[in-house]
């Protein structure tokens, strides 16, 4: 195009006298118009003049015309004023020009305004076709009116271009139900743009029902649907619900078949893959996809985003790829938002890293603040807070999403420090929080345990209005959960009583959740049996609040009312069961349990690490080793668990050796893995194995170690005889003092008659623990070995003092699927007298002497 316009000037300026007549201007000016091109545009005006043609208004208006749609519009108002008699036609062709922008709303008003009231021309149906648009997105509903009351006043409702945009604005302007249905009505003759201009204002304003059943009507009438029709409806048909949405879609598809107009149309087909993905039907999507014989970005972004969305992170990547190697031109920011989800849910760094380096490669995608955002959440997903906080800095201009994706790769990382510095430098770029800053600023508090900061996010909160504009009340929710997280459970349940009108099941199970943690489970049942809706999170809180609580039988009463209300356990059920098995060390529930995970096919690894951990509390650690082997994909939890195993069946080597092989393999150990295998190395006396490993933590591992793993190792210590390398060592840890090393240490004086260094530890645990009865039991019996009576009776004495009551011993058995609990002096079981009588044969059999 270009090439043959700068050929119709060199024609006009050759020598041979060229000189083409006004219908050739018109038509060239035309082409201008539509490849905008200014500079070859006003080349045309200066030979208008030159050759006289200014007076002939067919030219006069093509170069209006070429101004306007070239958005030259200081040239085209300036050549408009030099137009003598002005028609609505060159009114109408200055006034589309003024209204592409919304930058010129208000000057594209005044000029209307100023036609109006001029005497000739008045505005005809298309000058108000052109200003009811401006009127609907720049919120000027009344000026609208006033427009609609003049097409009334000089008989313009009949024309249908009129009425069709009347319907628009109305819709557009929220006014759907009322103006705008009442207009259409009266459209005396409806055309395909009226019936799509009211299935989409009804879609807009999310009359879904009104918007199909408007849909329905047209197809019993004479107007067939167009393109535009079924990128309006098929929308409308992702929003029913999804089985009737499906069948409604499915028949639109047979319709859209039927018609080759619409068959061969790209846009209904990209609109067919948008329905598939959004009712997440993605085999239909790809069905689709794979039958287009033409495709064009929207369709690989659309195919590819449908992907995303629909969490096949995978299949997404597969067609980015696939369509990277057609080579069809740069990439857009919808292509990079479209798969940038993907590789951040599948920690794609390096993937992350290859885009980012595109964008920084085309600055059109750099100054683009959703491209950036989604590069930072790529690398706050994959870990890298570095990387992140350098995109965040790179953003040119950042949006709320930037500084909140930020503030929430700080927290999901617990980095206090840098998210309240953040939230400083936030203010002081007066960039005001919204809910979902006050969500992140809420979670990170209730991580760090730290009531006060919740206490004034909460305050603040009710100060900026952010709970009474709270309709779900989300926010509430949160800060429930917060104070319970960090033992602030009055707060909890005030706020929770002043939710009564706004309460849902989020808020019942996030007080359910707190009364559970702090040793509540009765207050917890009570807000359970007042729910009037629960869902499987409500039932595994309340059983997980009878585990944790040690009350098993309310555990498995419920668990078998979740049964009769036709609930499927899920993983997380599972979970507590396992711990009311360890609690009640009940092999046979423990294998139904296990029974139930095979047939539910669950492949959770915590649940499989879960399985090991009670096999072995339950006595049972071959079936744990077994479970252990037939576990395909291990990681370090389930290593843990089976270290942790053979820990508490003193097999040390067993330990160390499923350990050895679990750092050959490449899986990094934890601060619990690490615990158990010194846990496992001090109770089979294995000291250099167990030194080695402590000395490890730091040196090979990288990380510092905990007062749990400095307990081990005094244990250590102290059982494989070197309590005077035990006490020296726990006198100089570089840690504070805690109950565990002490206590640690206490018990390997008394086993080894160390009373002064028992006294020594004694005291110090009594400084850091003072409810703890088993330590001063341990002293006083210490004392009492040692013959230190008035030691004895001291302790008695500090025990009465503090209140402190020895607990009544107690142990149990299962016997042929029944529970048989023993507590001490307690001669209340059916079969008492054969159980005592059992007793004392064996006890008579110990003491005979033993004969060859």
């Amino acid at each position: 195009m270009s090439e043959a316009l700068s050929l119709f000037l060199q024609k006009i300026g050759h020598p041979t006298g060229f000189k083409p007549d006004y219908q050739s201007f018109a038509a060239i000016l035309k082409s201008c118009a539509a490849t905008a091109d200014t500079k070859l545009g006003k080349s045309l005006h200066t030979h208008v003049v030159k050759l006289g043609h200014t007076a002939c208004h067919l030219v006069s208006k093509a170069l209006l015309n070429m101004y306007a749609k070239s958005n030259a519009l200081d040239d085209c108002k300036k050549l408009f004023d030099q137009i003598p008699n002005r028609d609505a036609i060159t009114w109408n062709i200055l006034l589309s020009g003024f209204s592409l922008s919304r930058n010129h709303d208000t000057e594209a008003m005044r000029l209307f305004h100023e036609m109006h009231i001029g005497f000739d021309p008045k505005p005809s149906s298309v000058t108000i076709a052109i200003v009811l648009p401006i009127c609907a997105r720049s919120g000027a509903l009344n000026l609208g009116k006033s427009v609609h009351c003049y097409v009334m006043k000089y008989g313009l409702l009949s024309d249908t271009l009129v009425g069709n945009a009347l319907v628009s604005m109305y819709a557009k302007s929220g006014d759907v139900y009322e103006d705008a249905y009442h207009v259409f009505e009266e459209i005396p003759e409806k055309d395909v743009v009226s019936w799509n201009a009211m299935i989409a204002g009804f879609a807009e304003n999310n009359f879904m029902d009104e918007a199909f059943e408007t849909f329905r009507w047209m197809l019993k009438g004479p107007i067939a649907p167009n393109y535009a029709t079924i990128a309006n409806i098929l929308p409308v048909c992702g929003l029913l619900e999804e089985s009737v949405g499906y069948h409604f879609g499915r028949e639109i598809h047979c319709h859209v078949l039927r018609l080759a107009e619409l068959a061969s149309d790209i846009s209904v087909f990209n609109a067919l893959l948008s329905f598939y993905s959004r009712i997440g039907r993605m085999k239909g999507a790809e069905s689709v996809f794979q039958k287009m014989t033409v495709r064009d970005f929207v369709s690989w972004n659309t195919i590819i985003s449908g992907f995303t969305s629909n969490n096949e992170w995978l299949r997404a990547m597969e067609f980015f790829h696939e369509f990277l190697s057609l080579e069809r031109g740069e990439l857009d920011s919808v292509t990079l938002l479209s798969i940038l989800p993907a590789y951040a849910n599948l920690c794609q760094f390096q993937m992350g890293k290859q885009i980012h380096g595109y964008v920084i490669r085309h600055p059109r995608l750099q100054e683009n603040t959703s491209v950036g955002n989604a590069l930072l959440s790529v690398y706050a997903k994959c870990g890298d807070t570095e990387a992140t906080f350098r995109t965040f800095s790179s953003i040119y201009r950042r949006d709320l999403i930037s500084w909140n994706s930020m503030l929430d790769a700080l927290a999901e990382r617990n980095l206090g420090s840098q998210f309240f510095e953040l939230l400083q430098w936030m203010h002081e770029e007066r960039i005001k929080p919204d809910s979902v800053t006050i969500l992140a600023i809420i979670q990170l508090c209730a991580a760090l345990s730290r009531v006060d900061k919740v206490k004034e996010v909460h305050g603040f909160s009710i100060k900026s209005g952010f709970f009474l504009g709270d309709s779900t009340p989300t926010l509430g929710n949160a800060v429930i959960d917060a104070y319970a997280k960090c033992g602030g459970m009055e707060y909890a349940s005030k706020i929770f009583e002043t939710l009564s009108g706004k309460r849902n099941v989020i808020t019942c199970n996030s007080i359910i959740s707190g009364y559970a943690s702090s040793g509540s489970p009765n207050d917890a049942h009570r807000i359970f049996h007042n729910m009037p809706i629960r869902d499987l999170t409500t039932w595994n809180l309340m059983i997980r609040a009878y585990a944790i609580n040690n009350c098993p039988s309310e555990a498995l009463i419920l668990f078998q009312e979740l049964k009769h209300y036709g609930m499927k356990p899920d993983a997380l059920t599972l979970m507590s069961l396992l711990t009311i098995c360890a609690q009640m060390a009940s092999f046979e529930f423990l294998r139904q349990c296990h029974g139930y995970v095979v047939r539910a096919c669950f492949k959770d690894v915590h649940l499989s690490a879960a399985l090991i951990d009670v096999y072995s509390k339950c006595g049972n650690i071959n079936s744990a080793y077994k479970l252990f082997q037939s576990t395909p994909q291990k990681d370090v939890v389930i290593y843990t668990a089976m270290v942790g195993g053979y820990a508490m069946h003193g097999k040390g080597e067993e330990a160390l050796s499923v350990f050895s092989h679990m750092l050959e393999l490449g899986e990094k150990p934890d601060h619990v893995t690490l615990t158990a295998v010194l846990s496992a190395c001090s109770h089979t006396g294995l000291v250099s194995e167990g030194l080695r490993i402590f000395d490890s933590i730091e040196k090979m591992h990288g990380i510092k170690p905990t007062k749990e793993q400095y307990a081990c190792l005094v244990d250590l210590l102290a059982r494989g005889g070197q309590i005077n390398d035990a006490y020296s060592f726990a006198r100089k840890m570089p840690i504070e003092d805690n109950a565990s090393v002490w206590g640690s240490l206490l018990g390997a004086c008394r086993a080894h008659h160390q009373v002064e260094m028992g006294h020594d530890a004694a005291n110090r645990l009594f400084q850091i623990e003072t409810s703890d009865i088993g330590n001063y039991i341990v002293l006083s019996n210490l004392y009492a070995a040692d013959n230190r009576w008035d030691g004895v009776l001291a302790i008695r004495r500090l025990m009465r003092t503090r209140d402190l009551k020895k607990p009544i011993g107690c142990s149990w058995i299962e016997v042929e699927r029944r529970k048989n609990v023993f507590m001490a002096g307690d001669c209340s079981h059916t079969q008492r007298s054969a159980i005592y009588r059992t007793l004392s044969i064996l006890d008579q059999q110990i003491k005979e002497p033993l004969q060859f």
